[in-house]
C-alpha cells in the first residue's frame, strides 16, 4: 500500500509534489526548481567526530539516527527538495561484493555519507563464469535488513532514497579496475558482453528488492539527488565512458542504460565535469528523467555554461549543482535557464532560503 501522505520533516510537502510531478513530466520549461542547502552545525560537528577514512561497516540502527537529526535540521526550509536519507553504505561496494569482492567502506571527506567500495580482485576474466546470483548472500541479508530499519524509522518523516546501480562498465571496473576493463573491452569482447549481461541481472536484482522494501511514496520514487520523482526510478552512472569518446559510449554504453531504464519508470544519469561532452547522446537515451551536471575542481562550474547545455539537452530536465553566490547572481541577472533544479550549497540560514526561494516560485524563463 502506498504510505500516506505526510512528512513531518517537509512543511510545504505537497507544494513541492506538484512542482517536482511538473518538472519531470514537462510542464517546467517555463520555471525554475531549488534545493537550499543551508550550511548544516550537524553536519560540520559530524565531520569533526568522524575524519576521513575507512571504516567498518555500520549499525544501521544507529545510522539512521545520523540522518535523523541530519534531515530535522532542513525541516523548516521551504524549498523544491524532499527529506531522503541515503544508503550511501551501499552505493559501490554492494554489487562486486554479492560475487566474492571485498567491500571497503569509507568516510567521506565533505558529507555525512560512509561510502563503500570494492577491490578490484578477478584476476582470470573467464572465471566470472562461476559467479552466480545469490539473495541468500550475507550482503544482501544486511543490504535488505538495512532497507527494513531505514523505512520503519523515516516513515513519516523522511524518506529513504534509491542508490547507485553499478551495472555495465561500472561493474567490469569493479571486477578488473579501470585499465584492465578497457583492454577487456578490446582482447575479449564477448566475454565482456556476458559480464555486462551479468551486471543487468544483478542491478534488476538489487532494484527490485529496494523496491519490494520500499514502497514508493504518492506513486513516486525518493531519489539520491535529494528529491522526488512518479514513478519507479532508477538512478544510473556513466562514469567509465567519461574518459571515452561519444561513439565508444554509444558502442557499450547506450544499449546498457536503456534496457534497464525500460525495466524501470526510466532513471537518472548524473555527468562529472570530464563527461560534459556526453550530455547530448545522453539526452537522448530512450528513459532519460532528467541530467545532473555535476561540478569538479578545476573546471569551469556548471552554472557558468547553462546556454551551451541548454543547446545540447533538448527538452531533457537537468540538475545544475552550485554555490549561493552563483546562484543569486544569476537569479537577479535572469540568467538561469528553466526546466532546470539548482542545488544551491552554502545558503546562510533558512531564513535567506526560504527568502531565496520565494523569487525561485516567482521566476519566469
Amino acid at each position: 500500500m502506498p504510505e500516506k501522505n505526510f512528512l513531518s520533516y517537509k512543511r510545504n510537502l505537497n507544494d513541492t509534489l506538484c512542482r517536482l510531478k511538473d518538472f519531470y513530466e514537462g510542464k517546467g520549461e517555463a520555471k525554475i526548481y531549488a534545493q537550499m542547502n543551508v550550511i548544516s552545525s550537524f553536519q560540520n560537528e559530524y565531520l569533526r567526530n568522524n575524519p576521513p577514512g575507512e571504516r567498518s561497516y555500520p549499525d544501521p540502527s544507529e545510522r539512521i539516527k545520523t540522518w535523523d537529526t541530519y534531515l530535522k535540521e532542513r525541516r523548516d526550509i521551504e524549498d523544491d527538495s524532499m527529506p531522503v536519507c541515503y544508503l550511501s553504505e551501499f552505493d559501490q561496494g554492494l554489487y562486486a561484493g554479492l560475487v566474492g569482492g571485498e567491500i571497503r567502506f569509507l568516510q567521506n571527506e565533505d558529507t555525512i555519507w560512509i561510502s563503500s567500495m570494492v577491490k578490484p580482485f578477478l584476476e582470470d576474466l573467464t572465471s566470472f563464469q562461476s559467479m552466480k546470483l545469490n539473495s541468500e548472500h550475507p550482503w544482501y541479508k544486511k543490504y535488505r535488513q538495512q532497507l527494513r530499519i531505514f523505512y520503519e524509522y523515516a516513515k513519516g518523516k523522511f524518506g529513504v532514497g534509491h542508490f547507485i546501480l553499478i551495472d555495465s562498465f561500472n561493474f567490469l571496473y569493479e571486477l578488473r579496475g579501470a585499465t584492465k576493463a578497457y583492454l577487456d573491452a578490446e582482447e575479449s569482447p564477448q566475454m565482456v558482453k556476458d559480464i555486462i549481461d551479468f551486471a543487468y541481472k544483478l542491478n534488476v536484482r538489487v532494484m527490485d528488492t529496494f523496491f519490494e522494501e520500499i514502497p514508493l511514496f504518492e506513486g513516486g520514487t525518493f531519489s539520491n539527488f535529494g528529491q522526488w520523482i512518479p514513478g519507479r526510478v532508477v538512478s544510473e552512472s556513466v562514469d567509465p565512458f567519461h574518459m571515452t569518446s561519444v561513439d565508444y559510449f554509444l558502442k557499450w554504453g547506450k544499449e546498457p542504460v536503456e534496457r534497464i531504464f525500460s525495466h524501470f519508470s526510466g532513471g537518472l544519469i548524473h555527468l562529472h565535469s570530464n563527461g560534459r561532452h556526453l550530455l547530448e547522446s545522453i539526452a537522448q537515451l530512450n528513459g532519460i528523467r532528467a541530467v545532473l551536471m555535476a561540478n569538479d575542481v578545476w573546471n569551469p562550474p556548471s552554472i557558468t555554461l547553462l546556454k551551451k547545455f541548454d543547446s545540447l539537452r533538448g527538452s531533457v530536465p537537468l540538475i545544475i549543482p552550485t554555490s549561493y553566490q552563483d546562484f543569486k547572481n544569476s537569479l537577479d541577472d535572469h540568467s538561469l535557464i528553466g526546466n532546470a533544479f539548482y542545488i544551491v550549497d552554502n545558503v546562510p540560514n533558512n531564513l535567506v532560503a526560504n527568502q531565496l526561494m520565494e523569487k525561485v516560485r516567482s521566476y519566469s524563463v
